[in-house]
């Protein structure tokens, strides 16, 4: 099955989002080939160190909170209220 590799990349920069620490760090334990085709997009720090996490930079930072929304929030169906908000 062929594979999308910029659906891939997007998917992985939302997961480093929620692995956020210290500002703009996130654990690298994501495929080598996105985590470097990120880097050649500018949205992450060059993974290839000794460090167990890399550095988001700010693009990467803003475009992975936009594609953590909206690759994986909850979708509401239309009338629905919101929960806890009976």
């Amino acid at each position: 099955m062929p594979l999308d590799p910029h659906r891939i990349d997007n998917a992985v920069l939302a997961l480093l989002f929620l692995g956020l620490h210290e500002n703009q760090r996130a654990w690298k334990t994501f495929d080598w080939d996105a985590m470097n085709r990120l880097h050649a997009k500018g949205m992450i720090e060059d993974p290839v160190n000794k460090a167990k996490s890399v550095v988001l930079t700010d693009a990467g930072l803003q475009q992975s909170a936009l594609l953590l929304e909206q690759l994986f929030a909850m979708q509401q169906p239309p009338g629905s209220r919101e929960p806890g908000n009976n």
